[in-house]
């Protein structure tokens, strides 16, 4: 199993790392605490990321 460090995470994210903490803080994504810091299993972020998807996709080739 792999962790990914907050940082990390936030960069897959593309959301600070104030709002991964805020996540893991809340629940809405599992993590351990190593030390002072957290890591998240890689395995968990893309189903949480999916199960937060609201919009659709749309292509830029409109008529």
């Amino acid at each position: 199993m792999v962790f990914l460090t907050v940082a990390e995470v936030a960069s897959v994210m593309r959301v600070s790392e104030m709002t991964v903490y805020r996540l893991v803080h809340s629940g809405h994504l599992p993590a351990i605490r190593v030390g002072r810091s957290f890591r998240g299993p890689e395995q968990a972020l893309h189903p949480y990321l999916y199960g937060s998807y609201t919009g659709s996709i749309e292509s830029t080739d409109r008529p």
